[in-house]
């Protein structure tokens, strides 16, 4: 009998996906949650739909039972494990109070490494993201490259916790850096733009430009850094990276449909924002758009994902195979309620 894989924020995106490749690939998976019941968190997101033709799971999913913030529930998650990968963690923008993302991704990563080392676990995959990178201005990032002009607290966050991860002695740890993740199964993020802006209610959007990860290339990614990626070393996860407006018109090529959202000048959509955070601060809220987003949006992601191609062997999904495939998941869940004359 194999030891079962531990996986943190299998009830999340990112998670799931990486949950579904190793049970298609017939791991037994040991998923942690933080509460009884949330394990209806994954059955009905459906992690093994997620994987683009991915056969019924052959694999064993159970369940254990922790937190991020209590240490011994994880060591006890931990042990009779060989391998963890550590999904788990907030992503979130437009917080009062950012101690939250620290405690969340800087601690609660301390705490996963810590207990897998007591636990006598061989190596664990770490997900961190392109957010940690920097690069010259208008050059593709690399591994190489060192911290960036942070955008956001998530960024500094994730900053931080890599740092820990990659400093850690006591277990081999390798880390991951997806770009923004698109495909089936998203529905936030970029993903909730292209959405709006198929059921025809973006009215704008601002200058970008963005590294994009297809589902299926990030939970490859994933594992193939766990078999083939070397310890203390970090696999930029990247297919394609393409602006905000070719986006649109690719998407809605795809779609048949045109009226691509107006571009907001960067100086008009911060003082927008500004304005969202001044009424939602006197409502007691949190809101829906703020200049963090706005700066995050607007800064070049521009990342080279052909480490992970040299290195570890992957293949990533065409930009166009990608969107389509999206779209089509977005029109097949409901998410898109207007015809689609492209998709007829």
């Amino acid at each position: 009998m194999t030891a079962p894989v531990l996986v943190t924020g299998a009830t999340g995106f990112v998670g799931g996906l990486v949950a579904a490749r190793l049970l298609a690939e017939g791991r037994d998976v040991r998923a942690l949650i933080r509460r009884p019941g949330d394990e209806s968190r994954i059955s009905t997101w459906g992690p093994a739909g997620q994987i683009e033709g991915a056969p019924e799971p052959v694999g064993t999913l159970s369940f254990a039972t922790g937190d991020l913030d209590d240490p011994e529930s994880l060591v006890r998650a931990a042990d009779g494990c060989e391998v963890a990968y550590h999904v788990a963690g907030l992503n979130t923008m437009c917080l009062r109070d950012a101690t939250p993302l620290y405690r969340n991704n800087v601690d609660g990563t301390a705490n996963v490494l810590d207990a897998a080392a007591r636990a006598g676990l061989r190596r664990v995959v770490y997900t961190s993201s392109t957010a940690v990178l920097g690069g010259p201005p208008g050059r593709p990032a690399d591994e190489t490259s060192g911290p960036p002009h942070f955008t956001s607290h998530y960024a500094r966050s994730k900053y931080e916790a890599e740092q820990v991860a990659l400093g850690f002695d006591g277990v081999e740890v390798v880390a991951v850096n997806p770009a923004s993740v698109q495909g089936p199964g998203r529905r936030s993020g970029t993903a909730k733009l292209f959405i709006d802006f198929l059921n025809g209610k973006l009215p704008f959007d601002v200058p970008a430009e963005f590294g994009l990860c297809y589902t299926d290339d990030c939970a490859a990614g994933h594992l193939l850094a766990e078999t083939k990626g070397a310890a203390g070393e970090r696999y930029i996860l990247c297919g394609a990276t393409v602006t905000s407006a070719a986006a649109f018109d690719l998407v809605g090529k795809l779609a048949g449909i045109g009226n691509r959202p107006r571009t907001l000048p960067v100086a008009a959509a911060m003082a927008m924002a500004a304005g969202v955070e001044g009424v939602a601060r006197v409502r007691g809220r949190k809101p829906s758009l703020c200049r963090e987003t706005v700066r995050t949006l607007a800064h070049p992601h521009l990342y080279d994902g052909s480490r992970a191609t040299r290195e570890l062997g992957l293949a990533y999904a065409p930009l166009e195979t990608a969107l389509e495939r999206s779209v089509r998941w977005y029109v097949d869940t409901g998410l898109v309620t207007r015809p689609l004359p492209g998709l007829a």
